[in-house]
């Protein structure tokens, strides 16, 4: 059904008025704390016929409405006003992001930041990299040892020491070398095939098996490296909301976010770009009762990553989309080698949640 303008004031004004105060709101809550000039039964009237469309509902008898989640994502796509940053948020912002310059770091930096902002607990995730081997190194130690050095694409540095149960030659090594720096640097982990081994071994004349050690090395290291990461923080902050002063419920919720179940959230679109996810638009039955919120940021190496937070869906979405949004364009700066800017704020754009899901 269409709503009508009345309708959605009031709707708004309820869903403001609960990110609030966490209490189910009134008809008298509605009319003193919005400054609408209607009559109470108007607002009576309004708030049942919102509830009977689904966007309200009523917890108790007597009790004042809440929010659905159909509520909220009318809300959020239509109703909310967009905010920005202020002048203190941005530069707290700028100076500890700009502060810290190793990849891994800044990613831990970056979630406690947006905790610090939001008050919920953030997630700053890398997507997988699709990396290959730049150079092989293959150093011999004595006629029973050698090392395997890795050179990939991102200038990462892999080493292994091969100790053998039987003696080979330091002239091997060379052949093995040169066999796999002509034929397997550049080549993704996927494409190094049996057949592609077989062919190395013969080039290279080796009857002692390196091949399939050395080769073995390079698959397993690039798939490793393939593994995004993420890193989870502020999950106690929690248990300072009203939803989750069940502590079990908050450990189930910090429990997903510690394990797997980062790795099946959506993927956002460009730069700054923000995704709300409410409650049931979730894929996981341990985020049915929260609302997430992600920012894409571009993680180099043309690879994407996600900043987030998740909440009650009693959240300012505004505001916390704002703050993410900035976050995660200073990130594309920084580790796409540029410099943070002081000035000017992040696109923000809010898009539904149950569409380009992951499974």
């Amino acid at each position: 059904m269409e709503l009508s303008e009345r309708k959605k004031k009031i709707l708004s004004a309820v869903v403001e008025e609960y990110i609030i105060s966490a209490e189910p709101v009134g008809s008298k809550t509605v009319l003193e704390r919005s400054g609408l000039d209607f009559s109470p039964a108007t607002v009576r009237s309004e708030l049942a016929a919102l509830e009977k469309a689904g966007y309200l509902e009523q917890p108790h008898t007597s009790a004042g409405r809440i929010p659905t989640s159909k509520g909220y994502r009318l809300y959020v796509n239509e109703l909310m006003t967009k905010k920005k940053l202020d002048g203190d948020e941005a530069e707290l912002i700028t100076r500890e992001l700009g502060s810290s310059r190793e990849p891994e770091k800044l990613m831990g930096d970056a979630g406690r930041l947006a905790t610090e902002l939001t008050s919920y607990p953030a997630l700053t995730i890398t997507a997988p990299r699709a990396l290959t081997v730049k150079r092989f190194e293959l150093i011999y130690l004595d006629p029973n040892s050698f090392i395997i050095v890795l050179l990939l694409s991102d200038n990462a540095v892999k080493n292994k020491l091969v100790r053998l149960p039987f003696s080979f030659d330091e002239s091997l090594l060379k052949r093995l070398s040169a066999v796999f720096n002509a034929s397997f640097t550049g080549v993704a982990e996927e494409d190094m095939t049996p057949l592609m081994l077989e062919s190395a071994e013969r080039g290279a004349n080796d009857p002692m098996g390196l091949t399939g050690v050395i080769a073995s090395f390079a698959i397993e290291s690039l798939k490793s490296a393939r593994e995004s990461e993420t890193v989870f923080s502020g999950g106690e902050s929690l248990l300072k909301l009203p939803e989750f002063r069940d502590s079990g419920k908050a450990h189930k919720l910090m429990s997903y976010f510690s394990g797997e179940g980062a790795q099946k959230l959506p993927v956002a679109g460009a730069d700054g770009d923000v995704r709300v996810l409410i409650g049931p638009e979730n894929i996981a039955e341990e985020l049915k009762d929260t609302s997430v919120v992600l920012a894409s940021y571009d993680a180099g190496d043309n690879t994407r990553g996600l900043i987030g937070v998740v909440g009650p869906t009693r959240m300012d979405y505004s505001k916390v989309a704002a703050k993410l949004s900035y976050i995660a364009d200073g990130l594309s700066r920084l580790l796409s080698g540029g410099m943070l800017s002081p000035s000017g704020f992040g696109k923000l754009m809010i898009s539904e949640g149950d569409d380009k899901r992951e499974g």
